[in-house]
Protein backbone atom coordinates (compact mmCIF):
# COMPACT_ATOMS: atom_id res chain seq x y z
CA UNK A 1 0.00 0.00 0.00
CA UNK A 2 1.14 3.51 -0.70
CA UNK A 3 0.29 7.07 0.11
CA UNK A 4 -1.59 8.94 -2.63
CA UNK A 5 -1.32 12.65 -3.44
CA UNK A 6 -4.75 14.03 -4.35
CA UNK A 7 -6.47 17.08 -5.78
CA UNK A 8 -5.57 19.55 -3.03
CA UNK A 9 -2.00 19.49 -4.35
CA UNK A 10 -2.92 20.87 -7.77
CA UNK A 11 -1.29 24.24 -8.21
CA UNK A 12 0.79 23.89 -5.03
CA UNK A 13 4.55 23.67 -5.41
CA UNK A 14 5.38 23.23 -1.72
CA UNK A 15 7.99 20.47 -1.36
CA UNK A 16 7.68 19.83 2.37
CA UNK A 17 6.44 16.29 1.70
CA UNK A 18 9.49 15.61 -0.48
CA UNK A 19 11.83 16.94 2.19
CA UNK A 20 10.48 14.71 4.99
CA UNK A 21 10.32 11.47 2.98
CA UNK A 22 13.03 9.16 4.38
CA UNK A 23 13.25 7.04 1.21
CA UNK A 24 12.85 9.81 -1.37
CA UNK A 25 9.89 8.18 -3.11
CA UNK A 26 8.00 11.41 -3.87
CA UNK A 27 8.67 12.70 -7.35
CA UNK A 28 7.77 15.79 -9.30
CA UNK A 29 5.46 14.77 -12.13
CA UNK A 30 6.85 15.24 -15.59
CA UNK A 31 3.45 14.84 -17.16
CA UNK A 32 2.11 16.60 -20.24
CA UNK A 33 -1.38 16.68 -18.68
CA UNK A 34 -0.03 18.05 -15.39
CA UNK A 35 -2.78 16.49 -13.27
CA UNK A 36 -0.84 17.27 -10.11
CA UNK A 37 2.74 18.29 -9.44
CA UNK A 38 3.88 15.30 -7.33
CA UNK A 39 3.31 11.57 -7.04
CA UNK A 40 4.47 8.85 -4.65
CA UNK A 41 6.08 5.76 -6.17
CA UNK A 42 4.08 2.83 -4.73
CA UNK A 43 6.92 0.32 -4.91
CA UNK A 44 9.36 2.62 -3.11
CA UNK A 45 7.03 3.97 -0.41
CA UNK A 46 7.59 2.31 2.97
CA UNK A 47 4.26 3.53 4.37
CA UNK A 48 5.90 5.51 7.16
CA UNK A 49 3.32 8.29 6.82
CA UNK A 50 5.83 11.11 7.38
CA UNK A 51 4.50 12.97 4.35
CA UNK A 52 0.87 13.06 5.54
CA UNK A 53 1.20 15.59 8.39
CA UNK A 54 3.87 17.52 6.45
CA UNK A 55 1.50 18.36 3.60
CA UNK A 56 0.30 21.96 4.03
CA UNK A 57 -2.87 21.36 2.00
CA UNK A 58 -3.89 17.92 3.37
CA UNK A 59 -3.55 16.29 -0.04
CA UNK A 60 -1.88 13.02 1.01
CA UNK A 61 -3.85 9.96 2.07
CA UNK A 62 -3.19 6.30 2.71
CA UNK A 63 -4.46 4.56 -0.43
CA UNK A 64 -7.39 2.93 1.35
CA UNK A 65 -8.43 6.28 2.89
CA UNK A 66 -8.56 8.35 -0.31
CA UNK A 67 -11.93 10.15 -0.34
CA UNK A 68 -14.45 8.82 -2.85
CA UNK A 69 -14.34 11.98 -4.96
CA UNK A 70 -10.57 11.58 -5.42
CA UNK A 71 -10.39 7.85 -6.22
CA UNK A 72 -9.14 8.64 -9.75
CA UNK A 73 -5.91 9.91 -8.19
CA UNK A 74 -5.00 6.35 -7.19
CA UNK A 75 -4.81 5.23 -10.82
CA UNK A 76 -3.09 8.49 -11.78
CA UNK A 77 -0.44 7.95 -9.12
CA UNK A 78 0.27 4.45 -10.43
CA UNK A 79 0.30 5.69 -14.04
CA UNK A 80 2.82 8.43 -13.26
CA UNK A 81 5.08 5.97 -11.46
CA UNK A 82 4.89 3.42 -14.28
CA UNK A 83 3.49 0.73 -12.00
CA UNK A 84 0.44 -1.36 -12.87
CA UNK A 85 -2.46 -1.18 -10.45
CA UNK A 86 -2.66 -4.31 -8.30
Amino acid sequence: MSQIICESCIGVKDKTCVEVCPVECIYEADDQFYIHPFYIHPEECIDCGACIPACPVNAIFIEEDVPQEWQDFIAENFRLSGVLLP
